[in-house]
């Protein structure tokens, strides 16, 4: 996990948290994040790459739409850096101030 952008890694987050969705419900989470539009030449390369790299599957729903879910590689590279976080910050995700 150590080598995706911050990008990748929420839309790592956003996969898991949703079953098997399609890239437009993807990008809504995403957007509903960042507060801003994603755009689609920035959406699907880096859902690709993910899929290059094993940690997620794409599948067809149909011919004009995919969905995508982690891989068991994908859920272990986030329990790992949900370990990792922990170490640093303890329990919860809160930093006390």
């Amino acid at each position: 996990m150590y080598d995706l952008t911050g990008f990748q890694r929420d839309l790592l987050y956003v996969i898991a948290g949703l079953d098997q969705p399609h890239g437009l419900a993807i990008k809504d989470e995403v957007e509903s994040y960042y507060e801003k539009e994603v755009h689609h030449g920035r959406l699907y390369p880096n859902l690709d790459t993910l899929v290059d790299k094993g940690l997620v599957d794409k599948g067809e729903v149909d011919r004009r739409t995919n969905y995508y879910a982690l891989t068991s590689r994908g859920r272990r590279e986030i329990e790992a850096r949900a370990e990792w976080k922990r170490g640093y910050i303890g329990e919860s995700d809160e930093i006390s101030a």
